[in-house]
C-alpha cells in the first residue's frame, strides 16, 4: 500500500521539530582546575549552561587570551528556527500531495542545508577561536611563533593548553539525522510500491 511510505515521510518531515524542544550541540571543556567540567548547550535559536554560571566562566577565561565574549544571540537563532518550520511544511505538502520521488528531493534539500549549517558552525568556531584580542592580558604561541588560536572541535575531542575539549551532537540534531534518513527510507519503500503497483 502506498500509504506505508506515506506514514514514514510523515513522521521523516516532523522529527527536525525536535530542535526546538532538545539542544542541537554541546561544548564541554575539562581541566584540572574544574572538577565539573564547564560547558555549553547550542540550541537551535539560544546558548545555555550545562551547568549553573558555565557561560559566564567560559567567557572569563576567554577574556584573559583575546577571546570574544560568547554573545546573547547570533543572527543564525533567528535564520535557522525559519528554515527548519520552512522545511518541515514543505515536507508536509510533500507527504500529502507528491510523488515518492519527492522524498528524494526533500532528502537531498535537507542534505544540503545540515551540511551549510554545519559549515557555518565551523566558521563560527574559526572565528571565535582565532579572532584574538591583540591586548589580551595572557598571550600564547605555536612552536614556529605563531599566535595559538582556541578553536574548538568541530566533532570530536581536542587538546588545547590544559584544557581537553569535546564538541558532541545532542538529542535535537539526532533528531533531524533520523528524520533525514526516514525520508530517504520512504523514498525507498515508495519506489517498491510503485513497482508492485505496476505489476
Amino acid at each position: 500500500m502506498k500509504k506505508n511510505s506515506k506514514i514514514v515521510m510523515f513522521i521523516a518531515v516532523l522529527l527536525p521539530l525536535l530542535l526546538f524542544v532538545f539542544p542541537l550541540w554541546k561544548i564541554t571543556l575539562e581541566a584540572p582546575q574544574y572538577p565539573t567540567p564547564l560547558g555549553m548547550y547550542i540550541h537551535i535559536n539560544d546558548f545555555s549552561d550545562a551547568n549553573p554560571h558555565d557561560i559566564k566562566n567560559i567567557n572569563l577565561m576567554n577574556h584573559y587570551v583575546g577571546m570574544k565574549y560568547i554573545p546573547d544571540a547570533i543572527p543564525e537563532f533567528k535564520i535557522f528556527p525559519i528554515g527548519i518550520i520552512s522545511t518541515v511544511i514543505i515536507g508536509l505538502l510533500i507527504a500529502f500531495k507528491a510523488n515518492y520521488r519527492w522524498y528524494l528531493y526533500w532528502f537531498i534539500l535537507m542534505i544540503v542545508l545540515s551540511a551549510a549549517g554545519l559549515y557555518d558552525f565551523y566558521l563560527w568556531e574559526h572565528d571565535y577561536g582565532h579572532d584574538l584580542d591583540p591586548k589580551a592580558i595572557m598571550k600564547f604561541t605555536n612552536p614556529d611563533g605563531s599566535v595559538m588560536g582556541f578553536q574548538p572541535p568541530l566533532f570530536g575531542s581536542k587538546d588545547i593548553l590544559n584544557f581537553r575539549a569535546h564538541s558532541y551532537p545532542q538529542l535535537g540534531a539526532f533528531g533531524l539525522g533520523l528524520g533525514m534518513a526516514l525520508s530517504f527510507v520512504a523514498y525507498r519503500l515508495g519506489k517498491k510500491e510503485q513497482k508492485k503497483s505496476v505489476a
